[in-house]
């Protein structure tokens, strides 16, 4: 026996129940391996409707009872980046599936955000063009985000829509659930950097962006970026090597 937990400023529970049924409905799916995210149109309007991975049995129960799920985390965090002026694509809802103890599944509900490209293809894409701009408009973005007091943790190169408008570009910043919200030092501001890129050019531009913008010496900013980029592709690299080991030693 299930019941439902719910949320949304904009639809009625019957309206978000349709957008599920599409959902299951679909087959088209945007890449993530973990999670199970899909593009509905209905009504002249696009959707992402996003189905989190079921948790292990001990987070079904935090999340049930202590924890905010990742859903409720996503909409709410959209919706205070959104108060903030801080780019993310307009939240709609969230609802939890619940068991008596447990929380079963849970999705989380935002129109979709119209983009020309990622942050991926501005790393990987050799046709993009007017990139030392972008990174110049990213690096003041990234500004106002911390100045704002939002600490992204999941800032990885996936996560940023690019669009360019007459006026510049805009940045939207998708997978929401892990974010703090404090008076960030300039240090951990730096820190924030490092999982956007592997090319030390990118942090050339970034960095002394930011450093005028924060009144403070490019070259130290180039420096600690590139310091914390450096120390993060060794432990991810590392780990991906251990993986890779354990799934040999279980094969043979």
């Amino acid at each position: 026996m299930f019941k439902e937990r719910f949320f949304s400023s904009s639809l009625s529970r019957k309206r978000i129940q349709h957008l599920l049924e599409l959902f299951y409905d679909s087959e088209n799916r945007l890449g993530d391996p973990r999670n199970t995210i899909k593009v509905i149109e209905w009504e002249d309007e696009k959707y992402v409707v996003k189905s989190f991975k079921k948790p292990n049995f001990i987070n079904q129960f935090v999340y049930r009872f202590i924890r905010k799920s990742k859903a409720r985390r996503s909409y709410e965090n959209a919706v205070y980046l959104t108060e903030k002026g801080i780019g993310t694509p307009q939240p709609v809802a969230y609802l939890e599936k619940l068991g008596i103890f447990t929380l079963k599944d849970s999705y989380y509900i935002c129109y979709y955000g119209e983009h020309d490209f990622t942050f991926r293809e501005l790393i990987n894409d050799d046709s993009l063009q007017d990139k030392e701009q972008i990174l110049k408009e990213f690096a003041s973005f990234m500004y106002e985000m911390h100045e704002a007091g939002i600490y992204f943790l999941d800032h990885s190169p996936g996560n940023t829509l690019i669009k360019k408008t007459s006026q510049g570009y805009t940045f939207s910043l998708v997978d929401l659930n892990r974010m703090k919200f404090f008076d960030i030092p300039y240090n951990m501001r730096l820190k924030n950097f490092e999982r956007l890129s592997p090319k030390k050019w990118m942090y050339d531009i970034m960095g002394k962006e930011y450093a005028k913008l924060s009144n403070k010496d490019a070259q130290h900013a180039i420096e600690s970026m590139w310091e914390s980029v450096q120390k993060f592709q060794d432990k991810f690299h590392r780990k991906k090597r251990f993986k890779k080991k354990l799934k040999g030693l279980f094969k043979s």
